[in-house]
């Protein structure tokens, strides 16, 4: 264990599947709390060493503690002898405003100098279509001194709880974050790279979830894996067609948060928005596929993408033809045929028609 990883301490706030998945692979070189907001599930991860409901199978590290006080889990990531430690945020988009708004009220006049927070949820805000960053900068806007940061990258929670291993990005543009999350996480089976791109992390992460059930959906129409291709490499496009309209870097659709993350997201067999895609390309309907339990965040936030594309003057066609299925009653194939039937274009700006 390093100096640094001595001097560290992390607060997980979130035990979901990747909240508990980011304790575990923290608590093996930085003091690290995980705070449940369930008392019952909090005291089975301290005893047992399990999250029951989301990741049943798998044994934590028996030096992970839990707890349910947020309070607590504030201090400890505040303690005067930690240095400055690091908040992890693993909540939803829709819950990451009421999160920070909570850890501004449990922190102590002075701390903020002590602090950092990284976020991993990855969507746009249903309602206003802001990104991550800009619903926590406002939600913190009184603790000017917080380093703040978004962790993102190709990665299902459960083999990151298994310790297999895994490459993501930490996007920030304060020195003391990066140097939290690369003390706390970067090691045997975690590599952290680092990037000042916030706002294309942020949009990778938010479209590829949309991408994926645009190949869900055409998995299950059965369409091949031609048409697999197809979509992601004109997803990747269309995401950095956004990204780079709202600020963000070309570089970045290239990396871990963009390509890598899509990949993952659109191809894997744990991935929820192909799973949500798979079940519509083969006749089940939205509303029992969320009613029977399955959540994707590319359905929280398509609308709001598709919105911010019209905004800025940005063509999106997949995520136009996913919204039109999913709350259009669009029929898939007749999506599907929408974007074969498009005018034909160059691929590139430099290339003949």
């Amino acid at each position: 264990m390093s100096a640094c990883s001595q001097r560290i301490r992390v607060a997980v706030l979130g035990a979901g599947s990747w909240g508990t998945a980011l304790a575990a692979l923290a608590s093996s070189q930085a003091d690290t709390l995980l705070w449940a907001r369930d008392p019952a599930a909090a005291r089975l991860i301290g005893q047992e060493h399990r999250n029951t409901r989301y990741l049943p199978d798998i044994p934590l590290p028996p030096a992970l503690r839990a707890t349910a006080s947020l309070q607590e889990a504030v201090d400890h990531a505040c303690a005067a002898d930690a240095g400055r430690g690091l908040i992890i945020l693993g909540v939803p988009v829709a819950g990451l405003a009421d999160i920070c708004a909570q850890v501004a009220h449990a922190l102590a006049p002075g701390l903020g100098a002590k602090l950092n927070i990284v976020w991993t949820c990855k969507g746009f805000q249903h309602e206003t279509g802001l990104l991550p960053h800009q619903i926590a900068q406002a939600a913190l806007a009184g603790w000017p001194d917080i380093g703040l940061g978004v962790l993102s990258g190709p990665s299902f929670a459960r083999e990151v709880a298994q310790g297999l291993p895994v490459a993501l990005t930490l996007a920030t543009r304060q020195a003391p974050a990066a140097e939290a999350v690369l003390a706390a996480l970067h090691g045997a089976h975690a590599r952290i790279y680092t990037s000042t791109d916030i706002i294309g992390v942020e949009v990778g992460g938010a479209l590829k979830n949309i991408m994926a059930i645009a190949c869900g959906i055409s998995d299950g129409l059965g369409l091949g894996s031609n048409a697999r291709a197809a979509l992601i490499t004109r997803g990747l496009a269309e995401m950095q067609r956004l990204g780079l309209a709202l600020g963000g870097q070309a570089e970045t659709f290239a990396g871990l948060a963009g390509l890598g993350d899509l990949v993952l997201t659109a191809t894997g067999a744990l991935s929820r928005n192909r799973q949500v895609g798979l079940a519509i390309g083969q006749g089940q309907a939205l509303a029992g596929i969320l009613a029977g339990g399955m959540t994707a965040e590319g359905v929280r936030c398509a609308r709001a993408a598709l919105a911010l594309g019209r905004e800025h003057g940005v063509d999106l066609p997949i995520t136009e033809a996913v919204c039109n299925v999913l709350f259009e009653g669009l029929a898939p194939r007749v999506a599907v045929s929408t974007l074969l039937a498009r005018e034909p274009r160059a691929e590139a700006p430099s290339m003949p028609r």
